[in-house]
């Protein structure tokens, strides 16, 4: 353990109250001045099932999961399928003690609720503790809850011990508790913390490690939050009024997020059959002229093929979500994975063409989804929020400003009933809204209901007035101007300097590129590497389609070698840098991992070190390098 960080994992049973007790615990921390950022797992399982979440706690931003973790609070899986060893899934009741240990830093703290977990059910746990310096605290957490409420306050009776032992002042945690919690439920779980936290004094207190949370101070007010709030807030503020889907994890807290919140604002969400179907909705409410928009994972996603195309070639702007789990098909629902890019990229049909954003975290979460709007909404095309478990689920603390960007309703290059008094219209009076020579390929779309606004959509090559067509002079002009809008995209992103993110010293002689989740990790793992007296800087992709060409070979120009990490085992990320930038491909390495965990930085600083500047090859199974084409 160290003064300037804890990193701690609380573990028990899906049911067990685990997010909600981790979310807190980061949040009063969060309003002590502190910096948090949490990782969650948890497993495919409606109930039961053995889940953790981390909670980072440092003086200093953090901008990841740490390398491992120092702090385990066990609580036991109280809704274990199977208590006995032989099941087929095991002892699923002490997993949450069992399960965890293997990452647990040397000299960490181990408290476990001896009124469910019993230490014997682990071979060889007495010989692992005295061989890494555990500090372990057998607490009877179950029986000082029953005693003063109910069974489930052994969470309150966990995080004061936690407080007992790492030196955090009560009253921080019990502020949060008042403001939050009924005054019927709020009594007995103060008489819970107190009674376990004068418990650790009492009875252990000798034998306390030598720790203590930071103390810290935020310049500005904080609110701790997810990617999957922040998707959810950017869409609000960017006007979206319509959304339709069908859950699936873990897409769905977008989803729910949206539903709560659009009937405030006037807006509808709709839960239909499948997913195609949440699609074509949003489609309709977009064509009728309101904001709208869709999304799924993986599975889901596959059946969005169809409508994507149709809005490719309706040219109707829509935003969709795709949630990355680990798959082919079901996989591991709870998982997070980065093997949906391809997937993302090319589905539908023949040349297609949509805009594509991986945003990083929480922040890069909230501004591209509105940025994916206004791109959508302007070029008339869809646009694509791709993330995953992983930033979807991790809460962090940013700062409130973030969010206090204007509303944004305007629904982009929609022609009025003025202009359309003046526009060219075919001989049977409708618009000729798919007209051929326009600047950056957009025709000004007309919305239902206007005056002199008529015209025909139809997913079949059509003339500007929306007929069928197959004259070959108009399918060339039609595909040539709807790709043109790819190349002005393109242009428009570079002139905001876009959202990608450089990394570390400028000259420095090694790269290490990454898109989406993992940016962060990546970042944390640069500057330990330029700590060990390594030259490495980063670039996080998170502008996907249109490629940033420009930028990315820039950056690869700069440095003797890159390494590529990814969460995939494809090198699907690699493979889309080399398809724009094949000159490269030299020049490129993969670090990939897909066991279903995140990376933590210092798999990515020994993954550097062993592969690239030490020229070897990893060792285990956890990341796997892939080198450059040349080798």
């Amino acid at each position: 353990m160290t003064d300037d960080e804890l990193i701690w994992r609380i573990a028990g049973g899906s049911g067990d109250g685990i997010a909600s007790t981790s979310q807190n615990f980061a949040k009063a921390l969060m309003r002590a001045g502190l910096h948090v950022f949490t990782h969650r797992h948890y497993p495919s399982r409606i109930r039961g099932g053995h889940t953790y979440t981390e909670v980072r706690v440092s003086e200093d931003p953090v901008k990841s999961r740490g390398d491992g973790y120092n702090f385990l609070l066990a609580l036991g899986d109280s809704f274990a399928r199977n208590p006995q060893e032989n099941a087929y899934y095991g002892n699923e009741e002490v997993k949450p003690l069992s399960e965890n240990l293997d990452e647990l830093n040397e000299g960490g703290v181990i408290v476990y609720d001896s009124g469910l977990l019993d230490t014997e059910d682990i071979p060889d746990f007495d010989e692992r503790v005295a061989d890494n310096g555990w500090h372990v605290y057998d607490i009877d957490l179950r029986t000082i809850a029953r005693e003063h409420g109910r069974e489930v306050m052994r969470n309150t009776a966990g995080v004061a011990v936690t407080c007992a032992i790492a030196n955090i002042e009560p009253r921080v945690i019990k502020s949060l508790m008042e403001d939050t919690m009924p005054e019927k439920v709020f009594e007995p779980n103060m008489s819970v913390f107190d009674d376990a936290y004068e418990t650790v004094q009492e009875e252990f207190d000798a034998d306390a490690p030598d720790i203590s949370v930071p103390e810290g101070d935020h310049d500005e007010d904080q609110v701790l939050i997810s990617g999957s709030d922040s998707i959810a807030y950017g869409a609000l503020d960017e006007g979206c009024r319509f959304i339709a889907g069908y859950p699936m994890t873990p897409w769905t807290e977008v989803f729910t997020i949206m539903s709560q919140n659009l009937p405030e604002v006037g807006g509808i969400s709709e839960q239909v059959e499948d997913e195609i179907a949440a699609a074509a909705l949003a489609l309709g409410a977009s064509h009728a002229g309101v904001k709208a928009m869709s999304g799924s994972s993986g599975g889901g996603f596959a059946l969005m093929s169809e409508p994507l195309g149709l809005a490719e070639m309706t040219e109707t702007p829509v935003v969709l979500v795709e949630a990355m789990r680990a798959g082919p098909s079901t996989g591991m629902p709870t998982k997070p994975e980065q093997a949906d890019l391809e997937h993302v990229l090319y589905t539908s049909q023949g040349d297609s063409h949509r805009v594509v954003f991986a945003p990083a975290g929480a922040e890069e979460a909230y501004r591209q989804t509105r940025r994916a709007f206004q791109i959508a909404y302007e070029y008339q095309i869809p646009a694509i929020v791709l993330y995953d478990q992983k930033n979807g689920g991790e809460l962090q603390n940013v700062p409130a400003s973030v969010f206090d960007e204007e509303p944004n309703p305007d629904l982009g290059s929609v022609v009025t009933e003025a202009e359309l008094a003046d526009a060219p219209h075919d001989p049977s009076g409708k618009y000729n809204r798919f007209q051929h020579d326009v600047d950056d390929g957009v025709s000004p779309r007309s919305i239902p209901g206007q005056e002199g606004g008529r015209y025909l959509a139809t997913g079949n090559e059509h003339m500007p007035a929306g007929h069928i067509s197959e004259d070959p002079d108009n399918r060339v002009n039609q595909v040539d101007r709807r790709m043109e809008k790819m190349e002005a995209i393109r242009a428009d992103l570079d002139a905001d300097e876009g959202t990608n993110a450089h990394h570390g010293p400028e000259d420095a002689e090694y790269g290490i590129m990454t898109f989406g989740s993992q940016q962060g990790t990546v970042e944390e793992a640069v500057d330990e590497l330029n700590e060990q007296g390594h030259s490495v800087k980063s670039l996080g992709v998170s502008e996907l389609a249109p490629y940033p060409v420009e930028e990315v070979s820039a950056f690869i120009e700069s440095v003797d070698e890159v390494l590529v990490v990814e969460m995939n085992a494809s090198a699907q990320f690699r493979g889309l840098t080399q398809k724009e930038l094949g000159r490269y491909g030299e020049k490129l390495s993969s670090l990939l991992k897909y066991n279903g965990n995140p990376f933590e930085p210092g798999e990515i600083v020994d993954g550097f070190v062993t592969s690239i500047v030490e020229d070897g090859t990893l060792p285990g199974h956890e990341t796997k390098f892939v080198p450059a084409a040349s080798d």
